[in-house]
């Protein structure tokens, strides 16, 4: 699946609770497919955490991290090259 490549996307295979991110905008689609759930767009807004009303993983804001860096790393999701 192709995807918009300013808005990171994320994804948590791993069962995490919590999963730090650098972007205050982006997608959550649940576990790598095809496990994935709907693709839902998350915004925090003037927050600094939101929770995916799809897979409840709590994202929180890390500001040290780059817009679409995660950590742990492998929650960031560079989609299907192939697509």
């Amino acid at each position: 699946m192709a995807h918009d490549t300013s808005t990171p996307y994320f994804q948590n295979s791993m069962g995490l609770p919590r999963i730090e991110v650098g972007a205050h905008e982006f997608m959550c689609i649940g576990a790598l497919p095809p496990y994935d759930h709907p693709h839902v767009f998350l915004d925090m807004g003037q927050g600094s955490e939101i929770i995916c009303p799809y897979c409840s993983t709590l994202y929180a804001h890390n500001k040290t991290l780059a817009n679409s860096a995660a950590k742990p790393a492998e929650a960031a999701w560079a989609g299907d090259k192939a697509a």
